[in-house]
Formats: structure tokens, C-alpha cells, sequence
């Protein structure tokens, strides 16, 4: 493995790593849903040091990429998420993605384990499979029904749809991703062969419990659904539990993998 590990920050400007990992833990790579970036998952991180070592994706026109061009085809963003983490990858790792970071975690998971790279579990939050159609076409509404959906789906805060000019610097990259969330299609690429979680809010608009039964078919390995109450970022207010189900089965992963590699 050639990068390093606990202390020393990545420099790739695709992760942003928030704390530190003890020895040996195993890594995490964290999407963002749309229109999120890498400090939404600052808490997630906490939580989670020193037991695993979170990584998580920072897109582009966002924080400090906010000046460069967003990525609107999932597929094509998933090529290149891929390539940056491959020498991330060499060391156990696994991935957790909500929403549309849930189907982007999945695609470069199967780029990754295509080119040698195998996952250790996949964690998917608020998201359908993607072999589930979502068709969609916010993306091509006007501003107000765009803002209207996000307000319907929660975790932006209020104050800031509610003001103009911070509005205006992120609905941009927020259309964007919302492009490439309803244009997105699967291509029938093999299951993964690790075991894939799935955690869902019970009146979430988005998805249902037989939409997010459908990962199961996208693993050779087990598969677990969890309905937690809430709404699509019910993983807001459900963190603890979230990170408890993630950091148990990685705890099991990292033991495995030593096992597996000895």
C-alpha cells in the first residue's frame, strides 16, 4: 500500500479525511448524496474514528472545489472517483453511500472489483437498487420546483433555501447531480461479491422497502435491510445506530481480512 495511513492526509482533492484511524482499521469510503459535500459526513466520521478510517468523496463546484465543473453522468463520475481511489484501495476498504452517493458507491465498487480491487461490504442509505428504475425529470423544472423538491426531501438547511445568494452558489451543483441521479441508468454489470447493507427511512418518498429489498440482488454475499422511522435523511437523527450497524460489521470485516490474508 502507498498511501499512507493514520496522520498524514490524502492528496487526492477527491477525499477529504477528517480524523485519524488506528492501526490497521478498515477504510471507508463515504459518498455524499446529491447536492451534498464531504462535511455533511463530519459527525459520521466521528463517530466512526479511530474503528475505521473514513475517506470521504468530495465532487466537484462544492466547498473548496466550488470553481470547478460538476460531473453530470453518473457513469462517467464513477470512472473517475474509480481511478482516484484505486491506490486507496489496496488496504481492506468498504463503501457507504446515501442516495445518489448510494448508487455511485455501488458503481465504483463494481470498477474497483473489475480491476482487482474487492470490496469488503457495500453500505447503501436512502436509495433504491440500481437495476429499480427512477425516472425523474426535477432537473428540467425551474428553480422554484427544484428548491420544492429539496424542502420535500429534507437535509438542507432551511435558512439557506430561504436566501437568495447562498441559493444561488449551490444550485448549480445541485441540478447537477440531480442530472445525473435521473439520467442514470444501470447497465447490468456482475453483483459484487460482499455483503451488502441496506438502511432505509419508513416514510421516505423516495424509496420503499421492496425498491431497497432489490440490492439483494446485486450481492453474491448476504444482504440486510434496515427500515429505521424517517424520512429520506432519516440517517440524521438515527447516526448512532447507523454507525453502530457499520462499525460492527467492519469490526467483523477487518478481522476476516487479516484472516484471509495470513
Amino acid at each position: 500500500m502507498t498511501g499512507a495511513r493514520a496522520g498524514s492526509a490524502p492528496s487526492s482533492r477527491w477525499l477529504r479525511r477528517f480524523h485519524t484511524a488506528e492501526p490497521g482499521a478498515v477504510r471507508l469510503f463515504v459518498f455524499p448524496h446529491a447536492g451534498g459535500n464531504a462535511s455533511f459526513f463530519h459527525p459520521f466520521s466521528a463517530r466512526l474514528a479511530p474503528r475505521a478510517e473514513v475517506l470521504v468523496v468530495q465532487y466537484p463546484g462544492r466547498q473548496e472545489r466550488f470553481h470547478e465543473p460538476c460531473v453530470e453522468d453518473l457513469h462517467e463520475l464513477a470512472d473517475t472517483v474509480a481511478a482516484e481511489l484505486t491506490e486507496w484501495a489496496e488496504e481492506p476498504f468498504a463503501l457507504f453511500g446515501h442516495s445518489m452517493g448510494a448508487t455511485l458507491a455501488f458503481e465504483v465498487g463494481s470498477r474497483l472489483h473489475a480491476a482487482g480491487a474487492r470490496p469488503s461490504a457495500l453500505f447503501v442509505s436512502g436509495r433504491r437498487a440500481p437495476s429499480v428504475p427512477a425516472p425523474g425529470s426535477v432537473h428540467l423544472a425551474s428553480d422554484e420546483k427544484l428548491i420544492a423538491d429539496m424542502k420535500l426531501l429534507g437535509g438542507t438547511d432551511p435558512r439557506m433555501l430561504d436566501n437568495p445568494e447562498l441559493l444561488a452558489a449551490i444550485l448549480p451543483a445541485v441540478r447537477s447531480d440531480y442530472v445525473a441521479t435521473e439520467t442514470y441508468r444501470y447497465r447490468g454489470v456482475p453483483p459484487l461479491d460482499c455483503p451488502v447493507t441496506a438502511f432505509i427511512g419508513d416514510v421516505d418518498p423516495r424509496v420503499d422497502a421492496p425498491m431497497a429489498q432489490a440490492w439483494a440482488d446485486h450481492t453474491t454475499e448476504g444482504f440486510r435491510l434496515h427500515v429505521l422511522d424517517g424520512g429520506h435523511f432519516f440517517l440524521v437523527p438515527h447516526i448512532d445506530a447507523i454507525v453502530e450497524t457499520i462499525a460492527t460489521a467492519l469490526d467483523t470485516t477487518g478481522e476476516h481480512e487479516l484472516f484471509t490474508r495470513n
